[in-house]
């Protein structure tokens, strides 16, 4: 796990990592003259809006506003956490990165992660040339799945015995080891085997699109009918999700994510025009899969099987996610009619009608309250006072705010108890943030033109610097900015932005590094466009000086300042 991230080391890497690079890996970029442009990937467009800019180490779309550096980049196109994406460009330009905690840094995990996808490149191969292949091709033809699914999901074949990969991987010790501790081999009495024999293979993937495990189906009437990896260093069933990478590859704004039992679910749903469903990897939802499914889309909706085992599950996973949900997204939960799943009621159904019933699922609300009443007899005080209790327990694990002082309303009123008190009035509110709203005002298009060109700092820094004592909203932000510019004067928009991630001011320093904003500012006229801004402020200064001077006079001279009544 990586440990702190300071901003000298965001800086370094930054400094290292080209964003032309890291953006033209995923984005067909074409060369415009000093900056390179595309259609953008964050939104649907036919005329390319999308630029990067080399000097800037900047990326900035003019059609949907989206912009940042390699960071936010990976961010946003890869739904990588911060620490995520860091590790990730670090291991591009091969920076080390400290450990958490002061603790060791693990051991190197770039080997297991070759051999995993070498393993799901025999297995592909396999499905589509080894002679035994023929029972695979003959179970995906009966479930309906075309090449096109099998190909985009990466689906393979591991044939009968117990040496295929270790023949074909296994050439020397160390091989051997890194295919032992990717969970692709077993060892038995010092003997050691391949895991999976004669199965489809389902190779998952983690959301930087690694094969970090796989998943297998046995063809014909063995057990388990479905075998995962073990969990392994490179592989932990309760933060990983099949089909979530391959969903993001093909949906930047999933209406919803799903999430169902199987991967043939997933696939098949795929299939039929219904791209976001994810699966659990042989667990029940964990608070990590919620988390991740949380950020992802604007709702989320659970499927499960309509019978007593099935809503059984429906509510731990209800109870798992109760802690997480704030009720601005919607969380639902669709139970299948008896003796059918995702997979056989789109192939009946079709897409359309599959929807309707997504779109018609219980609200999480909804569900809270018929699972809980109909384990309490509410036409009794027993029952009522049973179901407070039960329910308000659940309640207490939620974030504070009005989705659950809506929950513990409802709860009052089904129960004719008070079961809590409101605290509408105690909520402190939010302060502005600098630089809010829509006006751009002198001083907010002074910290965009510095945004702009970093390098301009050394200029406002040779200028008097009476502004700073101003008490201006957002003079405490430009006096940073200035501050940190000329401590490091080769830092590019992107390392000067960056400085501001995670503090009060990010999201004002983002909005102010829209190029949109300065767009119909002449490039050699934005130099003395903020000069003049800070000119300006000086002034400002300088009069807001004197207005005190006066008044502190003033008040020296009242007969109030010695206990008069001023007249």
């Amino acid at each position: 796990m990586v440990g702190h991230i300071t901003p000298e080391l965001r800086d370094q890497l930054l400094a290292r990592t080209d964003i032309v690079e890291v953006v033209g890996t995923r984005v067909p970029l074409r060369k415009a003259g000093a900056e390179f442009t595309a259609c953008c990937p964050f939104h649907t467009e036919k005329t390319p809006s999308f630029f990067v800019s080399p000097a800037k180490q900047f990326y900035h779309c003019f059609g949907c506003g989206a912009h940042g550096n390699a960071i936010d980049f990976l961010i946003e196109l890869d739904r990588l956490s911060f620490p995520e994406a860091v590790e990730e460009l670090a291991q591009r330009v091969g920076m080390p990165l400290p450990a958490a905690d002061g603790a060791p840094r693990g051991p190197d995990l770039k080997p297991v992660y070759q051999v995993l996808e070498q393993a799901a490149e025999r297995y592909r191969l396999a499905l589509r040339e080894h002679p035994e292949r023929e029972a695979a091709v003959a179970y995906l033809k009966q479930r309906g799945l075309s090449g096109d699914v099998a190909q985009r999901y990466g689906l393979g074949f591991a044939p009968q015995g117990w040496s295929f990969l270790l023949d074909a991987l296994g050439q020397s010790p160390e091989q051997r080891e890194r295919l032992l501790t990717a969970g692709l081999i077993s060892e038995r009495d010092g003997r050691r085997y391949d895991r999976f024999r004669a199965r489809l293979m389902f190779p998952i993937r983690d959301r930087r699109g690694r094969v970090v495990g796989f998943g297998g189906r046995v063809l014909g009437d063995g057990e388990p009918k479905y075998l995962n990896s073990p969990e392994t260093p490179a592989f932990v069933k309760g933060r990983e999700l099949y089909g979530l990478y391959e969903s993001q590859q093909v949906l930047r704004s999933p209406p919803r994510l799903l999430l169902v039992e199987g991967y043939m679910d997933v696939i098949a749903l795929a299939q039929f025009g219904i791209p976001y469903a994810v699966a659990a990897l042989g667990t029940a939802a964990t608070s990590e899969h919620i988390k991740r499914l949380l950020r992802g889309a604007p709702e989320l909706v659970f499927c499960f099987d309509g019978d007593r085992a099935g809503r059984d599950a429906a509510w731990k996973a209800l109870k798992t996610a109760l802690p997480l949900v704030t009720g601005q997204q919607p969380v639902r939960f669709l139970f299948l009619p008896e003796g059918e799943d995702p997979d056989t009621l789109v192939r009946k159904e079709g897409k359309d009608a599959f929807e309707a019933r997504l779109a018609d699922a219980k609200l999480l609300s909804t569900f809270l309250f018929e699972h809980a009443e109909a384990e309490h007899d509410i036409a009794t005080p027993e029952g009522r006072a049973g179901l407070a209790d039960a329910v308000k327990g659940l309640l207490a694990t939620m974030p504070a705010g009005s989705y659950r002082e809506q929950l513990t309303a409802e709860l009052a009123r089904r129960t004719g108890q008070r079961v809590g008190r409101r605290s509408y009035a105690r909520r402190p509110v939010a302060k502005p943030q600098p630089g809010a709203g829509p006006a751009l005002t002198p001083l907010r298009l002074a910290i965009a033109l510095l945004l702009d060109a970093p390098v301009r700092a050394a200029q406002v820094a040779e200028q008097p610097a009476h502004w700073r004592d101003l008490d201006n909203p957002g003079i405490r932000l430009l006096a940073q900015m200035v501050d940190v510019a000329c401590a490091y004067p080769g830092i590019t928009t992107a390392g000067l932005a960056e400085r501001w991630r995670g503090t009060d001011d990010e999201r004002s320093v983002h909005r102010l590094a829209d190029a949109r904003l300065i767009e119909l500012i002449p490039e050699d006229g934005r130099d003395a466009e903020l000069l003049g801004i800070v000119h300006r402020l000086n002034r400002d200064a300088a009069a807001q000086r004197r207005a005190a001077e006066i008044a502190r006079r003033w008040r020296e001279r009242s007969p109030a300042g010695s206990g008069g009544d001023g007249r």
